[in-house]
């Protein structure tokens, strides 16, 4: 089944459609979607050569424990708040775009002119926040860009591949102003990109997302064994990303030519992404979803065992590549599964929901690099070891808490004994007044 919403997604990157006006949902999405990659792709190549990764680790590690505690708390606690609160207004999630869009040129700005500062620090993790808050609000809206659940999955994985395809492109004019005129010129460059995805973002329909809290059902389905399972899977893949990152970062710039190797991870794991969404789709033909998730987390742990027993930065490189294609395969998986064992849910919300325990899974194993030295090889024996163990818990984990024979008849049965407990708590409650009275 296809659709005009989402048609044509690469003339949504084409130079005539630098406007959204007069574009399908899709396409204005992924025109967003689009100039936000191409800002966070500058903004990486810029702090390659800054004081962001130049400092000692002993220097600024107390600096930047700091700046965790300041820039992640308050994501930790208010985005359970706000998130439902935006998801039931119409254009909330819109909004949240538009104002990480408008934060991001001014940070960027800012960036550029203390890139040789230590308040960097605080900037680039701020920064990070609003990135994992973007990614959130666009998984939310994704769903409403498309016309049924065929669709969806179609979607994610056309707009896995424009992140990707961007990220690889987007490095190119990056790199050269960096050569040219440096980390300034190129946060500028960003900003002005980033101006250009608060453009666009103007032009995203003012959806709601989701009118209704979640009712029983939904709350049973997104509860179950299976999709929670997929859930830890996923967040264990998001996690390797986001290490690989920060480790391949502070790890490189200690080599020859260490700017330009990482700049070629980023390109290469850039291709991986691309790779990974255009071949999830026909792996879903051969594999369920659950041996989708496995097998990514298989190609993690032997492309990180196999990275810490040969130490060289092309086996590291290859590490990054294996990462992201399996974070990728692994994600169609994950949301696959989440629409055939939670039917009743909305998606909208389940996708934020999720998508906020994956970026912050990113954001903290993505830290660790910045507060614990270690070489590129410990770091992949790291990654080899924590998916052999992901693999072995995912497939033990039905024996080792079999649960019941009919989990979702369980979780309703649970639910109403809680509710009938409460009635005749209230009731006796009522009863007892009078007399005390």
């Amino acid at each position: 089944m296809t659709g005009p919403s989402i048609d044509g997604v690469g003339q949504s990157l084409s130079i005539r459609s630098l406007s959204p006006a007069g574009e399908s949902k899709f396409r204005r999405l992924s025109i967003t979607h689009a100039a936000m990659m191409s800002g966070d792709a500058a903004m990486v190549v810029a702090l390659a050569d800054s004081k962001f990764l130049s400092i000692s680790p002993e220097e600024g590690r107390e600096q930047v424990l700091l700046f965790l505690v300041v820039s992640f708390a308050p994501f930790l606690l208010i985005a359970p708040l706000i998130g439902p609160f935006l998801d039931r207004i119409a254009g909330g999630r819109r909004t949240a775009i538009q104002f990480v869009a408008l934060a991001r040129v001014v940070l960027s700005v800012l960036m550029a002119f203390l890139v040789d500062n230590l308040a960097l620090f605080p900037l680039v993790f701020v920064a990070l926040v609003l990135q994992k808050t973007y990614l959130i609000s666009k998984s939310a809206i994704v769903p409403s860009v498309v016309r049924s659940e065929h669709e969806l999955i179609e979607a994610n994985s056309k707009l896995g591949m424009i992140a990707g395809f961007v990220g690889f492109v987007a490095v190119v004019p990056a790199a050269l102003i960096q050569l040219v005129i440096g980390s300034t010129g190129t946060l500028l460059y960003g900003a002005i990109v980033f101006g250009y995805c608060l453009f666009a973002s103007t032009f995203l329909e003012a959806d709601v997302v989701a009118r209704e809290q979640a009712d029983e059902d939904e709350i049973i389905e997104l509860h179950s064994m299976s999709v929670q399972g997929a859930a830890i899977v996923m967040m264990m893949l998001r996690a390797v990303v986001g290490f690989m990152l920060f480790l391949m970062a502070f790890w490189l710039r200690d080599q020859s030519a260490g700017t330009a190797k990482f700049g070629l991870a980023l390109s290469t794991a850039a291709i991986a992404t691309v790779i990974g969404n255009a071949s999830a789709s026909r792996i879903r033909r051969f594999l369920k979803e659950e041996q989708m998730l496995v097998v990514a987390l298989g190609l993690s742990a032997v492309s990180g065992l196999a990275a810490a027993m040969i130490g060289s930065i092309t086996a590291m490189i290859a590490l990054a590549f294996a990462a992201n294609l399996a974070a990728s395969i692994g994600r169609l998986g994950f949301e696959a599964m989440l629409q055939r064992d939670a039917p009743d849910a909305n998606r909208g919300r389940a996708f934020a929901s999720f998508e906020t325990r994956f970026q912050l899974s990113w954001a903290a194993a993505g830290l660790i690099p910045v507060v614990v030295e270690m070489s590129g090889p410990t770091g992949a024996l790291v990654i080899g070891l924590s998916c052999t163990a992901g693999i072995a818990y995912t497939l033990l984990r039905p024996r080792l808490a079999p649960g019941p024979p009919h989990p979702t008849r369980h979780l309703r049965t649970v639910i109403e004994k809680t509710r009938l407990r409460r009635s005749r708590s209230t009731n006796s409650a009522e009863r007892a007044r009078p007399a005390n009275e």
